[in-house]
């Protein structure tokens, strides 16, 4: 017998052929959801962008980039790579929050080639006006937030709102980006993604991990939750935000300090360890590990005990490259009517994705050679996102396991 709801073998294959005849259709269902355009693109920007921006760096290669490529390589692994995981994730929970469609046809792929203009202009707009580039990099967000927004208010679910506002900064540092591409921006975009990490993994990571376990029948005591910790971190990181955007040493020390064991704190109370037999959950309890760490260097670096670089890697690939790649292969599973069986590889491809995380800290505190380093942890990076590609292209681009539409 098939499990309920998932379809396999032949008749998988069946539907493959009845449903999905021709080239013409198959590009439609590409656009039935948000997610094969989104996820599958963000994970090919990820593994174009790092040997790109190792091939500039050492001078093999050089494209005519808009912006400076130090600069690039800020934009495109912060802003471009995160707006795409908030989109695709955030499009698809509303609509299961609010009952309503998903954008589809012409709207998902006009906010789609949106989103991949952004890139074009990027890695080949070096002759254009700097307002172009700007212009069409910032159409993206508020596109996104005005379809959800829409959904959230209609569906009467405003406690999700919040999630608007801290996507609102993300858009605001994004602006603050391109107006002083050496201001504080990109550091304060790492403090928000963070923030933002820290409210979804909180709703997703403990109810995940409770239904599992239920579903395991398993006698752990399982994940915990505290309202005031919840809280006071919030203000904590707000706090630090405050403190990366006015320069305040002082402010970060202390605001940082107080965050990083408050969200150590909070993820262990989820008990990651009673369900270290599931990837897809773990990985989730292990990438978010990574804001308490990332949030202590930083706090170590305003005091000047080592390089901000350590700080904004434990961030950026740990914390926000792991939760993306642990997410997405989630969310894909579950809304192209699987079970939630990881594929083959992609174990490996968690265990990678932090190796190079590590790699990368390491390098920036100065425990690896600069250039064995970057080489190591972009040459990680790649591969995870690569699996990532080859595991889930056909499941997201092709029809749903179970027939159903969408």
């Amino acid at each position: 017998m098939e499990p309920a709801g998932v379809v396999t073998g032949d008749r998988h294959d069946r539907i493959r052929n009845h449903i999905i005849k021709s080239p013409r259709q198959r590009r439609r269902a590409t656009l039935s959801v948000p997610l094969p355009d989104l996820f599958l693109s963000l994970a090919l920007l990820a593994v174009v962008a790092v040997p790109l921006w190792t091939a500039e760096l050492t001078g093999w290669f050089s494209a005519p980039l808009a912006l400076p490529g130090y600069f690039w390589h800020q934009h495109e692994l912060v802003f471009a790579f995160l707006n795409a995981g908030i989109a695709g994730f955030l499009l698809t929970a509303v609509c299961v929050w609010t009952g309503t469609e998903r954008l589809h046809g012409l709207p998902l792929m006009g906010l789609w080639l949106v989103w991949l203009a952004g890139r074009l202009v990027m890695g080949f707009g070096a002759e254009l006006p700097a307002w172009v580039v700007m212009a069409v990099n910032l159409a993206f967000l508020p596109l996104v937030m005005v379809d959800a927004g829409w959904r959230i208010w209609h569906g009467r679910q405003k406690r999700q709102l919040v999630l608007l506002l801290v996507i609102g900064l993300v858009w605001l540092m994004q602006l603050g980006f391109f107006l002083q591409p050496h201001g504080p921006y990109v550091h304060g975009a790492l403090i928000v993604a963070a923030a933002l990490m820290l409210v979804i993994g909180g709703r997703i990571t403990p109810n995940f991990s409770k239904a599992w376990l239920r579903q395991q029948g398993l006698p752990g005591r399982g994940p915990h939750t505290v309202p005031w910790l919840e809280i006071t971190l919030l203000i904590a990181m707000a706090m630090t935000l405050v403190g990366v955007l006015t320069g305040l040493q002082a402010v970060i020390v202390i605001a940082a300090g107080l965050a990083a064991p408050l969200s150590l704190a909070r993820t262990l109370l989820w008990r990651g360890w009673e369900v270290r037999g599931e990837p897809l959950l773990w990985m989730l309890h292990l990438s978010l590990l990574w804001i308490p760490l990332g949030l202590a260097l930083l706090a170590g670096s305003a005091a000047g005990w080592w390089p901000a670089t350590a700080w904004i890697h434990a961030l950026g690939v740990g914390a926000m490259g792991g939760l993306i790649l642990g997410v997405i292969s989630r969310v894909a599973l579950g809304h192209t009517g699987r079970t939630l069986k990881l594929p083959a590889g992609m174990t490996a491809a968690f265990v990678v994705i932090h190796i190079a995380a590590l790699a990368r800290v390491a390098t920036g505190l100065g425990d690896l050679p600069w250039q064995a380093g970057i080489g190591i942890a972009g040459t990680l990076w790649t591969v995870a996102f690569g699996l990532f590609l080859v595991r889930y292209t056909g499941i997201l681009a092709g029809p749903r396991a179970d027939g159903a539409p969408g």
